[in-house]
């Protein structure tokens, strides 16, 4: 067993599934979406972007852009978060927390392709 792709594999799933956590509820209620989640996501998210660095393959660069455009979108409900509540020191309302989880959407569905590479990398190497 290969400690590496082990840890790999742990990581891209974990990613999805703390996105998958924080996306999951109802859109507009900020009671359901936890910050802490969002941090853990974009920082599990961040993880998995830099172990995807130093494969040289098609596959390995895909991988690498589902990871960078998961970060990307995280990165972004984390600042639309930040802006509505700790720079305009108020409380997330109905919209804002719709715009955050939608834009977390994006993210989660850049996870589940992620993810379907990794099956289908997987499949395939335990074919040759």
């Amino acid at each position: 067993m290969d400690l590496r792709k082990v840890v790999f594999g742990f990581v891209v799933l974990f990613a999805a599934t703390l996105n998958f956590g924080y996306f999951i509820g109802d859109i507009a209620d900020p009671r359901l979406h936890s910050t802490y989640m969002l941090t853990a996501a974009v920082a599990i998210n961040l993880i998995a972007t830099l172990l995807k660095f130093g494969d040289h393959t098609h596959l390995g660069a895909t991988h690498l852009a589902t990871s960078i455009v998961a970060s990307l979108q995280l990165i972004s409900a984390t600042i639309v978060w930040a802006v509505a509540t700790d720079l305009g020191s108020l409380a997330m309302t109905r919209e804002t927390t719709a715009i955050v989880v939608s834009i977390s959407g994006g993210a989660l569905f850049a996870n589940v392709a992620s993810v379907t590479l990794l099956i289908y990398e997987t499949t395939s190497f335990s074919r040759r």
